[in-house]
């Protein structure tokens, strides 16, 4: 009876993706959402491929499996990935479907899953990943997320006992997740030019998780991002993958591989990205991957552009970073990106929630958490808070020091391309929410053709 109703789910699911697929629409939550409707128990029954690779965490979980995707077709594998789709119990369920024959048979061998962390108790329990990376664990939003803690609390509880861990060591939260599991750790030595003690409003772990007393940092990357001790013992783990130096001129990362160096292509010369590819490297190099198959994989990749995207239009250089909106730590870490580039710079922030703009919250406690004062520089000719949220983004700005003459809100996102000082700029960076980056694309076609308008090249 049980094989039974799965199939039935399984056509059902399969014949409404079709039909989705004819109506012109991807389709990519709402055909798993009908299978586990009709059969709860769908991802226990449906066929999984050999490996299987999850990755979650706060920031990051898209860029990292997309890189692992990337570097194991670019090594010429087919996966099975959601990329494209949701990274809930439905969404990793069509993806499934995708790739099931009509007897629920998987077809490829080997699948790399994003994997939301609050769906924990909805995946785990009937489908189990081989290796679960977890990129780090920050507040989030408020809305869903809560603290860090939280998270850590479900993770611990529902990940299956047989699944290996890839932990990043410097982020004391998510390194002690699950702590029964077999696990490796990755993690970065300080890099020439980072600063002694970083300025960030929010660190979601001071004390010892032992003992309670003050954590002492031999370093602190940025948040609660470093490597840590305290005299009871406890201490950050040692890394079984340590990157220890990264080359930003020639772009190449050198990386100890337990007690072995070796030296990779970097894709990205932005930290967060770096902890990204390195979690990609630890995982292909688990899985058996020699490092002159992962070197050659990284020759032919890049930083997904939904993530990151920049173009050069009349001397002017034209950024777009994501930058998800309700979560403090994210957008902080692109204010300090943007502070470290050279140049005359205007900053767009287009990172208003959409959900937040359809229910009109009014809980803005989390922009409080955004260090703004990365922002408050000479450099900053412009800033443009825009949305339903922009006067908050303008009073926050404010508090950081920012002058008002600088500020310049906006409603929408349509005024963006009009407000643009352009012939005070060298740079303009746009910013934006996960769920905007379409319209973050038409902003950036409008900026580009006033760029070519106001220059005359």
């Amino acid at each position: 009876m049980k094989k039974i109703r799965f199939l039935i789910a399984l056509w059902i699911a399969k014949l409404i993706k079709l039909l989705l697929k004819l109506l012109g629409r991807q389709g990519t939550y709402f055909s798993g959402k009908v299978a586990i409707k009709l059969c709860p128990d769908f991802l226990g029954l449906i066929g999984r491929p050999g490996t299987v690779i999850g990755v979650t965490g706060t920031n990051g979980k898209t860029t990292v499996c997309n890189m692992i995707t990337d570097l194991l077709e670019a090594g010429g594998m087919e996966v099975l990935s959601n990329r494209l789709g949701s990274n809930i119990n439905a969404g990793v369920a069509t993806a499934l479907i995708d790739d099931a024959s009509i007897t629920g048979r998987c077809k490829k061998r080997i699948a790399v899953l994003e994997i939301d962390e609050r769906s924990a108790r909805l995946i785990y329990p009937y489908f189990k990943p081989d290796y679960l990376v977890i990129t780090n664990l920050f507040r989030d939003s408020m809305r869903r997320n809560a603290h860090s803690e939280f998270i850590a609390s479900i993770l611990t509880e529902y990940i299956p006992k047989s699944t290996k861990l890839i932990l990043n060591t410097d982020d004391l939260i998510s390194s002690a997740v699950a702590p029964e599991n077999e696990r490796v750790y990755f993690g970065m030595e300080r890099l020439e030019g980072e600063e002694e003690a970083p300025k960030n409003i929010v660190r979601d772990i001071v004390v010892c998780p032992v003992c309670g007393r003050a954590l002492q940092y031999d370093f602190r990357r940025y948040h609660h991002i470093g490597r840590a001790r305290c005299e009871c013992g406890f201490a950050s783990k040692a890394p079984d993958y340590l990157a220890l130096s990264a080359d930003f001129e020639n772009m190449r990362i050198k990386v100890s591989e337990k007690g072995q160096e070796r030296d990779y292509r970097l894709i990205s010369d932005t930290v967060f990205n770096i902890y990204n590819e390195l979690a990609a490297i630890t995982v292909l190099r688990e899985l058996g991957k020699t490092p002159e198959e992962v070197e050659e994989a990284l020759q032919r990749i890049e930083v997904v552009k939904s993530r990151f995207w920049e173009e050069e239009k009349c001397g002017k250089t034209v950024t777009m970073l994501m930058a998800k909106g309700l979560n403090a730590v994210a957008c902080s870490r692109a204010f300090d990106y943007i502070r470290r580039e050279q140049g005359k710079k205007v900053v767009a922030l287009m990172y208003d929630d959409i959900f937040d703009e359809k229910e009109t919250s009014e809980n803005i406690a989390w922009i409080y958490d955004v260090d703004y004062e990365f922002l408050n520089t000479e450099e900053l000719v412009q800033v443009i808070p825009c949305g339903v949220r922009a006067l908050d983004g303008k009073l926050r700005l404010l508090i950081a020091g920012v002058p008002e003459d600088k500020i310049t809100p906006v409603s929408c996102e349509a005024e963006v391309a009009g407000a643009i000082r352009y012939g005070e700029a060298d740079r303009i960076f746009l910013l934006y929410d996960v769920y905007r980056h379409n319209i973050a694309v038409k902003v950036r076609a409008e900026v580009m053709k006033k760029i070519e308008e106001v220059s005359s090249c």
